[in-house]
């Protein structure tokens, strides 16, 4: 068995994809998880399974969600040591005074190295964006929403999705998948 973290895009934004962390937990189990826990109400979710890779355990719970609550939500899983991998590659821990103010851009896919070549989300704050594995790492010093849209930029530019997640959730995560 082995300890997942499950990050949903999208969820109990404003007033679409409503989706109760209990309904969440329940579906989990349901689909054989143990230890299903939740964090916030943002889709975030840890949980114990068989081993195996995350893509395809991300594909089952989002097929799931589809068939049992008919929404269609993008789902990112991450092992632990995956997840402890991003954790311990914060590029500004000196800056993290603020958790709230420290993003993770978290990527679904790997870009491709031509698109990687193409766009460097680095160029959109070249103080305050550096990209790590499969996560795109901001500080927001002024808070978010007066910060580059790093999220869709690399959408667009790199063709995969991303979901995003300060460092308070990401900490919380990762003591939670220990």
């Amino acid at each position: 068995m082995a300890p997942f973290v499950l990050l949903l895009r999208g969820i109990n934004v404003g007033r679409n994809k409503r989706l109760a962390m209990a309904d969440l937990r329940d579906l989990l189990t349901d689909l054989g998880y143990d230890d299903v826990r939740t964090h916030l109400n943002s889709g975030n979710a840890v949980f114990v399974g068989p081993a195996g890779k995350p893509a395809a355990v991300a594909a089952t719970i989002q097929a799931a969600i589809s068939d049992r609550l008919g929404m269609s939500v993008p789902s990112l899983v991450l092992t632990a040591a995956e997840l402890a991998a991003v954790v311990r590659g914060n590029p500004f821990p000196e800056r993290v005074t603020d958790g709230a103010k420290l993003m993770a851009h978290l990527l679904f896919a790997t870009p491709t190295a031509a698109a990687r070549k193409a766009f460097d989300p680095v160029t959109l704050d070249p103080d305050n964006i550096r990209v790590g594995e499969r996560v795109v790492y901001q500080w927001c010093a002024g808070g978010l929403l007066d910060a580059p849209a790093v999220g869709p930029a690399v959408i667009k530019h790199w063709g995969t999705d991303v979901t995003a997640r300060n460092w308070n959730t990401m900490a919380t995560l990762a003591k939670l998948t220990r």
